[in-house]
């Protein structure tokens, strides 16, 4: 028998005894538990690959509802272990020099031209079977969506905000739940080099937020470059026509930002569009006990694909969301799709984004061999992800039309009580905005 599989018996003897003189109400509990020592253990294994840090957006902490970014400092080494994280942790030179150096050796090795062409063709099959396989337990709910985007639920009060997610709904392959070495990681805005910008499609989601912290450069209105036109529907009857509100996520998967919304969000005139390219992931938000086509439209949907339609018309959306998606995508299609939303959004519109940045625990834990271009890499999954600087997305939201209200770097320290490690995470949030006045012949 082999080693794992010791692992996994012992740990289903521990609970099958857990179960001797309680209640059979424990048992959800305790389901949860093994599903929690199945992740841990695939970690360990090798069944979720070591880059798959890249699929985890924080600690579970960190999805459950928790006060905005940037109000736990850490003021002494001593101290670093009475938390779970630590906000806006700044690097030292040896820090930065020892992340540069990873990310020139897991460089050096790009995959060949087919191997990319092929993660390209097939995105949407990886997304598909990562959802098939994974369902709704890899992710949890983002609570902390309203904290740091409050423009999702614009009525909502401070007391309202949900504090906590559903216990055992999902569950997720953490940095802290799996072995990981406490190497220097990542860094703060970096000056972008020049990257390939990168597309999206549905990405895993969540993590932490972030919002009060020192801003890059105050916001830019660059010339808007060319928008590229797509089809869309020119009816006047389309699902959520006579919403006063509409929000938008693209890249949705499961639903974990969607149903928060939903939640949270009481407004009658409220209308949700979501939309993945894997069809495992739609399936599974349209069986979710809250999908209600009065207030909810799914679809299945590649943002890189210019020649498919909406099921809404431009210029009618109030916000966008873009969590850890543009991410997924490749880069030399990554302004393409950003001047897709602009077009979509109305006057006065905003996309609201959040993603994985330059010297990512996740960018420095990858292996030789899974570079497919500057700071893009494939998972063992097939799954891709990129890693972004806070110019790099400047420019290419501002090419889009739009106006800069927030662009800042959330670097994150996280620990390990028990095993007394600590990862560095770095993660970029952004708002832009649509200006009010952009005529209707621009079509942004």
């Amino acid at each position: 028998m082999s080693l794992s599989s010791l692992f996994v018996r012992s740990n289903y003897i521990s609970i099958r005894e857990s179960l001797v003189g309680r209640k059979t109400q424990l048992l959800p509990i305790i389901i949860d538990r093994l599903s929690r020592v199945m992740s841990s253990k695939a970690a360990t294994d090798g069944t979720v690959p070591v880059g798959d840090l890249s699929h985890s957006e924080g600690t579970q902490d960190e999805q459950n509802k928790r006060p905005q970014f940037g109000n736990r400092f850490l003021t002494g080494e001593k101290n670093v272990f009475e938390h779970n994280a630590w906000d806006n942790v700044e690097w030292d030179e040896e820090q930065t020099v020892a992340a540069e150096g990873k990310i020139a050796e897991n460089s050096e090795v790009i995959l060949p031209n087919e191997k990319i062409a092929e993660y390209e063709t097939d995105a949407d099959r990886f997304w598909h079977e990562f959802y098939e396989q994974h369902q709704n337990r890899f992710f949890k709910d983002r609570h902390w969506l309203f904290t740091e985007f409050p423009e999702l639920a614009p009525n909502l009060t401070l007391e309202k905000i949900p504090r906590k997610v559903n216990v055992g709904e999902e569950k997720e392959t953490s940095v802290t739940s799996s072995p990981v070495m406490s190497a220097p990681v990542t860094s703060a805005p970096v000056t972008s080099a020049p990257q390939a910008s990168a597309p999206v499609t549905s990405a895993p989601q969540v993590s932490a937020p972030v919002t009060s912290a020192p801003q890059a450069s105050a916001p830019t209105t660059s010339a808007p470059g060319p928008v590229v036109s797509a089809p869309v529907t020119s009816s006047d009857v389309y699902p959520g026509c006579n919403a006063s509100y509409r929000v938008w996520e693209v890249g949705c998967g499961v639903g974990n930002t969607v149903f928060p919304v939903l939640q949270t969000n009481d407004d009658p005139g409220l209308f949700v569009y979501c939309c993945d390219f894997a069809k495992s992931a739609i399936q599974l938000v349209k069986e979710h006990n809250e999908y209600n086509e009065k207030r909810c439209y799914g679809f299945v949907y590649d943002l890189t694909d210019e020649t498919t339609p909406l099921p809404f018309p431009d210029r009618s959306i109030d916000v966008i969301v873009l969590i850890f998606v543009l991410s997924a995508i490749h880069p030399d299609k990554m302004q393409s799709s950003i001047n897709r939303l602009s077009r979509c959004l109305k006057p006065g519109g905003l996309i609201v984004f959040r993603d994985y940045g330059r010297y990512d625990l996740a960018q420095l834990r990858f292996k030789k061999g899974r570079c497919l271009s500057d700071n893009f890499y494939v998972r063992g999954d097939g799954t891709r992800v990129y890693f972004f600087t806070q110019d790099e997305l400047r420019d290419m939201f501002t090419k889009a039309g739009l106006v800069e209200e927030q662009n800042l770097v959330d670097r994150r320290l996280q620990v390990n009580r028990g095993r007394q490690l600590k990862m560095y995470r770095v993660w970029v949030q952004c708002k832009y905005r649509k200006p009010s006045s952009v005529p209707e012949a621009d079509n942004r």
